[in-house]
């Protein structure tokens, strides 16, 4: 789907390849796009499989491909360093500019998804990450595994928002809304569903409670 000048594809749960000159793809996982090497930056928001999946990141790797990644995946990615231009492994604050794209890394963490009595599934402390990327001045921001977080109301302008709705691990339909309302998106697009958890019905319900604040575009996955 053409959003602001973007061509953004949803590759399914939380992956996704933005494309406008230069190829950004987030959290490859399942990848079945696309046919060619074509990944220029490959942004990856933490290490579990679903989210930082070799095997997947190889399909779009190529000898310039720039890799940016939360610290925690420095154990899986060291083994392509000699595949692409170049791996960076960012904490929230970071940022840098790749080829006029401008990237920087913002928190992403859980207060109130429990795997045991007391233990969130993405401790903030572990610094998962959630990224906001600039092209051509349009801003995305890919939320990563999170709830509703105060860093949300401090994003400053973000153009296009990729929000989980699926619950379990991350906000809920009826939480991504309330995100929606701190980030004040231009176009929210609901993701984190179809695959591990969640379904179609978390995003329509996202759409249907999320219309009054923003425009909702649910992607048909590719």
């Amino acid at each position: 789907m053409d959003i602001f000048g973007l061509k953004i594809s949803w590759l399914g749960h939380a992956s996704f390849r933005i494309e406008r000159k230069i190829i950004v793809y987030f959290d490859l996982f399942q990848l079945k796009y696309p046919k060619e090497k074509d990944g220029d930056i490959i942004l990856i928001t933490h290490d579990h499989f679903d989210h930082c999946s070799i095997d997947d990141i190889k399909k779009v790797i190529h000898p310039q491909s720039v890799i940016i990644a939360a610290r925690m995946c420095k154990g899986k990615l060291d083994s392509l360093k000699n595949s692409v231009n170049t791996i960076m492994y960012f904490e929230p604050g970071d940022n840098v500019n790749v080829n006029d794209v401008i990237i920087r890394a913002v928190p992403s963490y859980n207060v109130n998804k429990f795997r045991s009595p007391g233990q969130v599934f993405h401790p903030k402390e572990s610094k998962y990450l959630g990224y906001i990327v600039e092209i051509n001045g349009i801003k995305i921001y890919h939320a990563g595994d999170t709830d509703v977080i105060p860093e949300m109301e401090n994003l400053g302008k973000i153009d296009i928002a990729l929000l989980p709705v699926s619950g379990v691990y991350v906000m809920t339909a009826e939480e991504a809304v309330e995100a929606v309302k701190k980030i004040k998106p231009k176009v929210a697009i609901p993701m984190h569903y179809g695959s591990i958890v969640g379904s179609d019905k978390d995003a329509e319900k996202f759409k249907n409670l999320a219309s009054e604040y923003t425009m909702v575009e649910i992607l048909k996955k590719e």
